[in-house]
């Protein structure tokens, strides 16, 4: 008779989270992001196609603190995405997948998409782009 008292599968409590595993579930809950984003997308072409009272209140809307909190999450998503897909093409190749070097390239997709997020919110915030 099989021992009953273990699971039967390995789960998340018996896994040790690493750097390999977030970048693997961030790049699926990016694209997810991403997908649900460009509604937002849609909805500033249509507002700007239905005239200007439209597009005033869809400015309004995305100007607001909500909005910009989620433009910054939704262009954040877009450079991890493109970050952590650059690496992937890199592994595609062959290279990087020695642990030292995949550990490093997770980090590094992390670190440049929030670098990238930072330059072009400072670049649109100073510009005065989001008001």
């Amino acid at each position: 008779m099989a021992d009953t008292r273990r699971p039967l599968s390995p789960h998340l409590q018996i896994y040790k989270w690493q750097v390999q595993m977030v970048s693997s579930i961030l790049h699926r809950a990016t694209g997810i992001a991403l997908a649900v984003g460009t509604l937002l997308v849609l909805w500033g072409l249509l507002a700007l196609a239905a005239g200007e009272s439209h597009f005033d209140q869809f400015k309004a809307c995305i100007g607001s603190p909500v909005g910009i909190i989620l433009l910054i999450g939704w262009s954040w998503s877009l450079f991890y995405h493109l970050c952590n897909g650059i690496r992937h093409l890199v592994q595609d190749t062959g290279a990087g997948y020695a642990i030292p070097k995949f550990v490093r390239s997770s980090w590094l997709s992390l670190i440049a998409s929030i670098v990238l997020v930072v330059i072009v919110w400072a670049w649109v915030l100073s510009t005065g782009g989001a008001a």
